[in-house]
């Protein structure tokens, strides 16, 4: 299974949309379009997961840098969850 990222989406986009713009180049597995858990509202970014590699690298070639609803997008092979999960900091430290 190939996790791809798909950023700087427009936020009008649906995960029928990315299905359809990803069925293109293969067999499309699930598509996670990533909303804010308070309102609601899409993120700008999705995860399209494919079973073929071949299909999966095809998709990436081909739609890195493709235009969709008036923005480029940005396509390319997810980084591990345990990557994107690490704490950055920001919280307050000691006690008031």
């Amino acid at each position: 299974m190939v996790n791809i990222y798909v950023g700087n989406l427009p936020y009008s986009a649906t995960e029928d949309d990315l299905r359809s713009l990803f069925s293109a180049h293969g067999v499309v597995d699930r598509v996670s379009l990533i909303t804010d858990r308070i309102t609601g509202r899409p993120r700008g970014f999705a995860f399209v997961e494919m079973a073929d590699q071949a299909a999966a690298e095809a998709a990436i070639q081909a739609l890195n840098g493709a235009e969709l609803g008036g923005r480029t997008l940005t396509v390319n092979i997810a980084k591990p969850r345990s990557d994107r999960d690490r704490p950055r900091g920001g919280g307050r430290r000691g006690g008031y």
